[in-house]
């Protein structure tokens, strides 16, 4: 599900995109959840149902035993608000915030869910930086269970079968080189995981992979430029703090 339908101004110099858990958040919202379920746990036979790269049919489940137990929106959506930012992310939104409006086409992709990301950007303020939100569906049923689906299916063997972030980045990408008559100048990508790599492979020599220092991400990107020199064209960016991010912006940002 894309949050927000209306084509974003077609002025924008750059597009810069997010990853959220563990990368705007600094936990996954995902285990967080967790702590709004009985005794703060899951049962062991339902912890066994997980199955490598169906996370989200494991957390449909997760969501509906929840539910089963009478937990409530309203704490779902109290433990998720708690969630901290990442170290300097708060900073980041700021920066992008104040920049002249050409500068920045602000676009998040995760495969945590609507529900999650807009109560955590909502309680923090950000919602409006985005123009567009890509994530798996969630919404709450007449019965109050929070029912979760995936985003798409796709081909891709190294990403779980629900999302390819490497597919929406690059439709969209397309997509707004249609619409604006002309390509971004620069596509930044802020992620962390194994999930955000993929993505990172299609970006150009002119682009930046700001890969969250020592988490899976940065790892892949290291090992990729061991083993085969010269395949990954973006520029590499390590972060431990959205500091390091806005840093590396603001000069791209004075750039004519």
């Amino acid at each position: 599900m894309a949050a927000n339908s209306a084509t974003p101004p077609s002025d924008r110099r750059f597009l810069i995109i997010f990853d959220f858990d563990e990368t705007i958040v600094n936990e996954s919202s995902d285990d967080v959840v967790v702590q709004a379920a009985p005794g703060q746990n899951l049962p062991a036979w339902l912890k066994d149902t997980y199955r490598p790269g169906h996370y989200n049919e494991y957390m449909q489940r997760v969501l509906a035993y929840m539910a089963e137990k009478g937990v409530p929106e309203s704490a779902i959506r109290s433990v998720i608000e708690k969630i901290p930012a990442s170290p300097g992310m708060l900073a980041l939104f700021q920066f992008l915030r104040h920049r002249p409006p050409q500068d920045f086409e602000v676009v998040l992709v995760s495969d945590a869910n609507t529900f999650f990301i807009e109560s955590w950007l909502r309680r923090v303020g950000a919602r409006q930086l985005f123009v567009k939100i890509f994530t798996n569906p969630a919404t709450f049923d007449k019965d109050g269970r929070l029912v979760l689906r995936p985003f798409h299916s796709h081909s891709c063997l190294r990403c779980p079968e629900n999302m390819c972030k490497q597919v929406i980045l690059r439709d969209y990408v397309m997509r707004r080189t249609q619409e604006r008559g002309r390509p971004f100048q620069r596509v930044f990508y802020v992620g962390d995981g194994a999930n955000d790599f993929c993505p990172s492979l299609i970006l150009g020599p002119r682009d930046t992979a700001f890969a969250r220092r020592d988490y899976p991400m940065h790892r892949l990107i290291t090992e990729i430029h061991e083993a085969r020199p010269g395949e990954f064209k973006a520029v590499t960016v390590p972060w431990a703090s959205g500091d390091d991010v806005v840093e590396r912006l603001r000069k791209h940002a004075e750039e004519k």
